[in-house]
Order: C-alpha cells, then structure tokens, then sequence
C-alpha cells in the first residue's frame, strides 16, 4: 500500500500517517522529518533546505525529490509506505510516479484533508512544548495539567517553534493553495482521490481513513 496525504499544514496529516503506519506495519515518510534530519546533518542540502523552511516557503523539488529517493529504498518501506507532505507540486507528482514505475510500484490512494485556513491557523499558532524533553502542548486543546509546568518531566521552559508565526503560517498557506492544491485533479483522474473532513476529531478522520484503505486493497 502507498498513500499519499494531501492537506494544508495543522490538519492533522502527521498523527493520522502514524496511526496507519502502526496499523498496516509500512513506512511513514514525513517530508517535514526529512527536512530537520537534513537541516541538523549540516549538509549543503540541509543548509540549503534551512533557508528557506525558516522563511516559510516550500522546498525546491530538486531537493526533496533526492530526500524521498533515498527514503523509499529503506528496509521499512518494503511493503508500502505513507508520504505526509509529498508531493507538493505537480512536478513532484510525475516525479514520484517515475521513481516508483522503476520499483515496480504506483500510488494506492491519496487522501485530501479538507480544512479552512483560520482553523489551520489557530490550531499551529497555539502549539508549543517542552524544551527539555520535547512533549507537545496546545493553548486551547492539551495545556498542562499545572500551567506553566510540563507534564512529562516538571520543566517550567517551553519553546514554540519559528515558523509556528501567524505570518509564516499564512505564507505557507498561500503557497499550498497556489503549488499543492491544482495537483488534486492529477490524482482525480486517475480515481484514486478521497476527502475527509479534517475539522472533525481524531477517532472520526481515523475511521473514515480505515473504510478508504479497505476500499483501495
């Protein structure tokens, strides 16, 4: 099985792809894992990608068609995988159709999570966590049980990540409406796109994941 997940940043992509990974015991390909393995090796391509990650733009397609090269060929990939933020353009699409005809493989099903930008918004901008051991909170929906303590390890020093700005945010959102968004009708027609409703809850969106799975073996 390889499935694709498409949505705007803050939909909840990331939690889902671990769901299934666990699930169906395949690769999980975030290209946002791929993009902090790159940016901390110090590489010129980890460099390269740091620029403009930190800006809140896209990364070429040059450089992470060469990330997910790599990464498919992993031993964890072998019998399927999920990509979480990939691909993001149309060229990347055709891209990745080529690298897996040369496996001997093709794209199962592709899911679009539906989200209005000003949820998306509020949902990255409240987001922080644990500078010491790294558990996630959020202002409106996981606070810690003690304000201003972490659950996890009793650290009073939380960090939010940069490109977590409102004003960063809206720029990527810009630029998935603009790049990611016209490369839907490419899967489309090929039949293998799905929706789900990405303001719904977690149990809910898993639910509706599990039936297009079933539905594409």
């Amino acid at each position: 099985m390889i499935m694709i997940l498409i949505g705007p940043p803050g939909a909840g992509k990331g939690t889902q792809a671990s769901l299934i990974e666990e699930a169906l015991s395949i690769g999980n390909l975030s290209t946002g894992a791929l993009l902090r393995d790159a940016i901390a090796s110090e590489s010129d391509l980890g460099n390269k990608a740091k620029v403009l990650v930190e800006g809140g733009n896209f990364v070429p397609d040059d450089i992470m068609i060469e990330l997910v090269s790599a990464r498919i060929d992993e031993p964890d990939c072998a019998n399927g995988f999920i990509l979480d933020g990939f691909p993001r353009t149309r060229a990347q699409a055709e891209a990745l159709d080529e690298l897996l005809e040369a496996r001997g493989s093709k794209v199962d099903a592709v899911i679009e999570f539906e989200l209005d930008d000003d949820i998306v918004v509020e949902r990255i901008t409240g987001r922080f966590s644990c500078s010491n051991c790294g558990e996630g909170y959020h202002r409106a929906h996981k606070k810690p049980a003690v304000e201003g303590v972490c659950d996890v390890c009793g650290s009073k020093e939380f960090v939010q990540r940069a490109d977590d700005s409102e004003e960063k945010i809206r720029t990527r959102l810009a630029l998935y409406h603009e790049q990611t968004a016209p490369i839907l009708p490419y899967y489309e027609q090929r039949g293998i796109l799905r929706s789900v409703d990405g303001t719904k809850d977690m149990d809910d969106v898993t639910e509706k994941l599990k039936k297009v799975l079933a539905s594409a073996n």
